[in-house]
């Protein structure tokens, strides 16, 4: 909507000097006619204007573009100067805003202006314009929202100043946001009982159940046109602000809260670019009906691409019947090319902290302000990884979260002049927002040239062939979706063909057409060229997946020479992987797993004389199976503490003293030199919903946090069993900032040291031990090697 405010202020005759983080629209807008122009930097283009209109998607940013990153662009403010606020925030929010900016004691007013008609009446201008604020500040904007609204019937003054414009703006986007849901809901009522859908449409028209949301959403839906003039993520949005307001001040709004869930269930389908009208969408799923011909064929498409059911495979003769490894060592050349400066640095956005299960020697993040991002950039290095545990967080928080970090990076990235590119590294079985977090990293980052999925992971015996991905147990190869994983009570899938889990998590973004394979075939028979050359055969920014098929680690290495080659050519790509892909992509060879020997030959302070911690957490049946493998090997020799789940969900009060009495006891055999095991009770216990799922996840890891915040005694090492387990401990609880990735302590366990004078315990040997990596003995072994000689 920016583009076409700005336009219509062109034609009335001003001066216009835009600002858009997306070059194409930046370029376009400063080729239009009139007097457009387009800063460099968003301090350039506020200095010296009278009025400065915003118009950005939400709070947060109208905040970072005026006070973010020490206020610079506030500062560039000139004296008396107005700010428009045209985006639908909170109204708590304008006042807050016209409070900082009023406290800089600069004459400067605000105008809270939300607006109201979507893309085609902000480029026609004839905006809904609803105003409030100052008099004289309105006064000397009016012309400058006559000119957007184009008549006076559409722009309304409203009493009671600051914030009262946003008041009436929320009140209008729940009217609206329900009236949407209703007129879905009611044509797909229709389609149930029969009727001419289309009749019955024109029929409501002229009958009291008339809207205007009915009459303009209703052709829309109809017809199956999900053309964005109204896009379905600004009532995600904006029924969010609804309900915050409802929160804050106690108030009673089911209705509300209802349609909100319908937008958020369509934006989880992949739908939040696309009309807002496609929410009725939804229906199809429940009553199995849809109100347009072509919306019945959308879901016998959908229907023909349930998943497909594989058998179990002998590991032996699957593998044996591939083609021979690819016989050239592809990772020296991956790191002539790393090492050459040519490429972007990589930037992993780890969903847990086990994502650097196959690294060593790289930096580890837990923080992600743009100062922080800016001196890491600065150091030279190749990669890192930034821990956002945000598998552990509902859908929404992570997208947002995904964007905030993209924009940082974004932003630090220009400010120390260094390329960098994106890995989404996400559970080699599959568990993790998508396409929520894909999406957000478009949102903020701009189209990519396809998405690349590879799960492999060797370590894990995470294999794919034939785009089936595959666990291996022993020597069966067992689909994925009938392992555990697939049941996960937030995560869950049924898919393990991976065109089929893309569609079935992502609706209907992707049809069949949508994918590219690259097969071992292609890897070990035409190697780095074929795969590159096979890359190239996609047009830019085609809306792509591409699998990686691999068994080994050299198959990765394959492909991602050949990827390598295809960046040198303009493509540029988001990826969505396991470890493997990391590793592979940044050059690292594998090492041995290290041991205490190997810490305290390097000269760490390992309090030799101590007890060594071990917090389990995670629930999946691999750490069950490991838990009781410990138990039965190391007997007396180890401590153990079974908390149950249940007492960790009671009142805050009750699980902080029952952490810091388990703290206690903890500490002294700790001091004693004796092993312990703080461990959750097996049971799982789930929500009602993925959500509720996860907030009991969150609950247990906090109770979590507070045990080892409360250890006062320094372990010999601590291992962390499960990811949110070892996200929390090592952010929360330990105060990590950057740590260290040093290597594993078993293979695909990762082993991190923080040095920094402010973390707690610091230097001590960290073990990020990943719930379902490792043979059932694998915990039992690691203890038993770092255990007192």
């Amino acid at each position: 909507m920016g583009m076409g405010m700005a336009m219509s202020l062109l034609r009335a005759g001003y001066p216009v000097q835009g600002y858009d983080v997306i070059p194409a629209a930046a370029k376009a807008f400063a080729q239009a006619p009139g007097q457009a122009s387009i800063g460099s930097t968003i301090q350039e283009t506020i200095a010296g204007a009278s009025v400065v209109l915003l118009m950005v998607q939400n709070a947060a940013q109208a905040e970072d573009v005026l006070f973010g990153s020490g206020g610079i662009g506030a500062a560039s403010l000139v004296d008396g100067a107005v700010v428009i606020l045209s985006s639908t925030v909170a109204p708590a929010f304008t006042r807050e805003l016209n409070a900082k900016l009023g406290a800089l004691h600069r004459n400067i007013a605000l105008v809270d202006a939300p607006v109201s008609g979507g893309i085609a009446r902000a480029a026609n201008g004839t905006l809904t314009i609803i105003c409030s604020g100052d008099e004289p500040a309105l006064n000397q904007v009016t012309p400058l929202l006559l000119a957007m609204s184009g008549t006076e019937e559409n722009l309304f003054k409203i009493d009671g100043g600051i914030g009262s414009a946003s008041s009436i703006k929320t009140v209008n986007q729940l009217l609206a946001g329900v009236h949407i849901a209703a007129a879905a809901e009611a044509l797909s009522f229709a389609a149930s009982l029969g009727l001419n859908t289309r009749r019955t449409f024109q029929d409501l028209l002229q009958g009291s159940a008339w809207s205007w949301m009915l009459e303009n959403r209703g052709p829309q839906m109809l017809d199956a046109d999900w053309t964005p003039h109204s896009a379905l993520a600004i009532f995600v949005k904006d029924l969010g602000i609804v309900l915050d307001e409802a929160r804050r001040l106690g108030y009673y709004a089911p209705i509300a809260a209802t349609a909100h869930t319908l937008y958020l269930q369509g934006a989880a389908q992949g739908w939040e670019k696309e009309a807002d009208s496609g929410v009725v969408r939804l229906w199809q799923f429940g009553a199995g009906t849809t109100i347009t011909s072509s919306v019945t064929a959308m879901a016998a498409n959908t229907a023909s691409a349930s998943p497909r059911d594989y058998e179990i495979l002998s590991a032996a003769t699957t593998l044996a019947t591939l083609p021979a490894v690819h016989s050239e060592n592809m990772l020296e050349s991956i790191q002539d090319v790393v090492n050459s400066g040519s490429v972007p640095v990589l930037v992993v956005l780890d969903d847990d902290p086990t994502g650097t299960q196959t690294c060593h020697d790289i930096d580890v993040l837990t923080v992600w302000d743009i100062a922080t991002l800016e001196d890491q950039f600065r150091r030279d290095s190749s990669g890192f990884f930034i821990l956002t545990n945000s598998r552990a967080l509902p859908s929404d928080k992570a997208k947002d979260l995904i964007i905030t970090i993209c924009n940082n990076l974004k932003a630090a990235s220009q400010s120390t002049d260094t390329a960098f590119e994106i890995v989404l590294r996400g559970d080699s079985t599959l568990r993790g927002h998508l396409p929520e977090e894909p999406e957000a990293a478009e949102a903020a980052l701009g189209k990519f040239d396809g998405w690349v999925l590879a799960p492999f992971f060797a370590q894990g015996g995470r294999l794919t062939i034939d785009d089936v991905h595959y666990v291996k147990e022993g020597d069966d190869l067992v689909p994925v979706s009938q392992t555990p994983f697939a049941q996960d009570a937030t995560f869950g899938y049924k898919s393990s063909n991976l065109r089929d889990y893309i569609t079935e998590k992502c609706g209907n973004r992707f049809d069949a057409s949508s994918f590219l394979s690259i097969s071992i075939e292609d890897i070990r028979t035409g190697g780095a060229a074929a795969v590159t050359a096979k890359l190239l055969t996609l047009p830019a920014q085609a809306n792509t997946v591409i699998i990686v098929n691999a068994v080994e680690e050299s198959d990765m290495h394959v492909f991602v020479a050949g990827l390598l080659d295809a960046e040198k050519k303009g493509r540029r790509y988001l990826y969505r992987t396991g470890a493997a892909f990391v590793s592979s992509r940044l050059g690292i060879s594998s090492i041995p797993p290290l041991t205490l020997q190997d810490l305290d030959k390097q000269g760490a302070n390992l309090a030799p004389n101590h007890g060594g911690l071990i917090i389990a957490g995670s629930h999946v049946p691999k750490t069950t199976a490991q838990l009781e493998e410990l138990r039965k090997s190391r007997g007396d020799e180890l401590d153990v503490i079974e908390l149950d789940v249940a007492e960790l969900l009671e009142s805050d009060e009750a699980v902080a003293g029952q952490m810091n009495a388990v703290a206690a006891t903890v500490s002294a055999k700790l001091e004693a030199g004796t092993d312990v095991l703080v461990m959750t009770s097996r049971e799982l216990v789930k929500g009602e919903c993925a959500v509720s799922s996860l907030e009991i996840g969150s609950r247990v890891a906090s109770a979590l946090v507070q045990l080892l915040e409360s250890v006062e005694v320094r372990p010999r090492y601590l291992i962390a069993k499960g990811g949110i387990t070892s996200s929390d401990a090592a952010s929360k609880a330990l105060r990590m900032r950057r740590a260290r990735v040093i290597g594993q302590a078993a293979p695909g366990v990762p082993l991190w040291r923080c040095d920094e004078i402010t973390s707690r315990h610091c230097g001590v040997a960290y073990v990020v031990f990943p719930g379902n990596v490792g043979s059932n003995t694998t915990l039992a072994e690691v203890v038993t090697s770092w255990a007192r000689s």
